[in-house]
Order: structure tokens, then sequence, then C-alpha cells
């Protein structure tokens, strides 16, 4: 029944919990883009007399796009086939191999009932062949927190602060501040400043209470320079020795959620990090057809389609590809008439493998 991203929170003995909860239907592929760009793990619910629907692989898919790595699907109700471990497998068979090739990590597949709460929060009799954990032990003991740094260190991504503020300190001199990603910031780092390339050392890394030896990914901070040079916000500090790639054309994946096709020739507002530039569709080069996660050639998007794009923006942009870090490789489009989201955008092409066959 949702619509928008509904919010929860919820703890237990062993951690606590920020629920997205996400709305399933397809009109609202949008509302599922926001709630996964934040995500540790994906719950998926099936309905495991059906299989795998259109929906559910569009939703997995997105998921997938968007950097999350580990899955839980709740094979539910069982209790309406009579806790048939044949439907079970396949629906086991189905999510292993579309987490495959989505790049899932790690994917568990549970029987419940939530009717009746069976293999929920408590471990049921119904299924004596099922040995697994309930979804509630999956939740527990799936690894999470500090999501964009988990994402930057297996991916390798250095150490990024996108500029959001420019502080002029009392008796001169300036920091700038914005928050850690990609990997932690120390006094000492010599860093790069982008697009202008600028190199310098990082000299103090403080926060409001006081001065820092190491600041991890997550934290907000602010940064002072050994040099006197131009930064300003939607600047971003890198490491010298691993920087973004700064570029004007960019070839990247989208969600499109608008009414109005995506085609070529079309301006938009892009805002990647802290910055904002202007930004023109040179090219729709493809597709992804989300039952065969094959991509298609077509000149065009529809709502709710996912696709790839050239852009060109009127400033550069130091970007990560977004299976490399999440922040820096992510975007949005703006219609600029009205001043709504559009398009929720990845740097690079969809990280999908071929089909096996």
């Amino acid at each position: 029944i949702t619509i928008d991203v509904a919010y929860r929170y919820a703890a237990t003995p062993e951690r606590k919990f920020v629920i997205a909860d996400c709305p399933g239907h397809v009109q609202y592929t949008r509302n599922m883009a926001t709630g996964a760009s934040t995500a540790d793990l994906a719950l998926v619910v099936v309905d495991a007399s059906k299989g795998l629907r259109e929906q559910t692989r569009r939703h997995v898919c997105i998921a997938a796009l968007l950097g999350v790595r580990q899955l839980i699907v709740a094979a539910n109700k069982m209790d309406g086939i009579a806790w048939d471990e044949d439907a079970y497998r396949q629906v086991v068979k189905d999510m292993t191999e579309l987490s495959g090739r989505l790049g899932i990590e790690s994917c568990t597949v549970v029987p419940v009932s939530a009717l009746y709460g069976d293999n929920v929060a408590e471990r049921s009799d119904a299924a004596p062949w099922y040995d697994g954990p309930t979804i509630l032990e999956a939740l527990e003991q799936a690894p999470a927190g500090a999501w964009a740094g988990v994402h930057g260190a297996h991916h390798g991504s250095a150490a990024r602060l996108p500029v959001q503020w420019v502080l002029r300190q009392p008796g001169g001199g300036r920091t700038y501040a914005g928050m850690v990603n990609g990997g932690p910031i120390r006094p000492g780092d010599d860093v790069v400043v982008l697009p202008a390339g600028q190199r310098t050392t990082v000299t103090a890394v403080e926060t409001l209470d006081g001065p820092l030896d190491v600041a991890s990914v997550g934290l907000s901070v602010s940064v002072r320079l050994a040099d006197d040079v131009d930064v300003s916000r939607g600047d971003i500090l890198a490491a010298a020795d691993d920087p973004p790639e700064v570029a004007t054309v960019i070839e990247a994946t989208v969600c499109w959620f608008d009414r109005r096709p995506l085609a070529a020739g079309a301006q938009y507002r892009l805002k990647h990090t802290t910055r904002v530039t202007q930004a023109r569709v040179v090219a729709v080069t493809g597709r992804l057809d989300v039952n065969n996660l094959e991509l298609s050639p077509t000149e065009s998007l529809e709502e709710n389609d996912i696709g790839t794009v050239v852009l060109t923006t009127a400033s550069p942009l130091a970007a990560d590809p977004y299976q490399r870090n999440r922040i820096t490789g992510s975007f949005v489009l703006i219609d600029p008439a009205t001043n709504g989201t559009v398009a929720a955008g990845m740097v690079g092409p969809p990280d999908v493998a071929p089909s096996p066959d």
C-alpha cells in the first residue's frame, strides 16, 4: 500500500534497523530507486506460488544497479501451497541466477508464511526440510553500516570530499567542509582539487569537537589545506594518487521517471555531489530488458525505463564509475521548467553479466 518511501525504525537486542518501505508497483519506480540508493540490503517478498514476476525482477534489478549487494528473499505464502519444497527450490534457483547476473554477492531465500509468522521472527516446524535462518536472523547477521565506506572499500575508491561549504576562519584563512566518502582522510594526505587539478596537502581535519587524526567515511568535517588554492562549493578534494576522472562527456545508466520520453537533444540540470551544471542528452543508446537483463538499441526511454545514455555537461565533472563509488558515481537530472527530478543516473554501463545462454 506504500506510495512514498516510508522510513521506519526498529531494534532488536542484536542491532538497530532503518527500514525503507518502498512501493512495488512499476509506476512508482522512482520511489524504489530513492529507497535503494542508500541501502545496505534489500528484503524482497515473492509469492512462492507464482514465482518471480516482472515486477520482482525490475525491483531487484534497480536495487542491484544502485549498489545493493545483499539480498534476502521472503518466499511467502508457503502455507497456501502446503509448504511445497519444489516450489521453494524453484524460487531459490531463479533468484540465484538473477542475483548472480546482477553482481549481488549474497542471496538468502527463506520460506515463510507472513499470515502465520512462520520463519519470520521465529523458526517454524512447518518446513522440516529447511535449515537456514529466519528472516530476522538473516537481517541480524547481514553486514551493514557506513554503506558508502563499505562500498568504496570493496571496490577500490580512495578518499573523496565533495566540498559543500567554504568556511572563512576568524583571523584569516579558509577551511572546506563536506562529508568524507570512499576512504578516510588524514592530516598529511596529498590531495588534488577537482576539476581544476591543483595539488596540495591536508594540514588539519576538524569537527566542532576539535581536530582529528583521521576522518572516517560518513563523517562531516572541515579540511584545512597547506596552500591557498582556489576551492569552491561543488569541487571535490580527492586522493592525489587515485583521483576520479574529470570529463564533460559521460556515459551513464539512468532510471527514467518522467512521463515525457527521454530523447537526444533534451537539456536538463544535472546535480552531481554538490555541483549543479547544465547537461544535454547527446544520445540514448540502449534500453535494459528487466526480464532477460539485456540491452537493446533504442533512441528514447519511456517512463520507468532503465537505459543507457551519453550526456555532455557545461562544466567538467569529477566522477567515478558507480560500481566504484556510490556517491561520486551518481547524479540526478532535473527538469529546469518544473524543478522536478526526472532521472536517477549512475556513471558507467549497467553492471549486468551476459546471459549464460
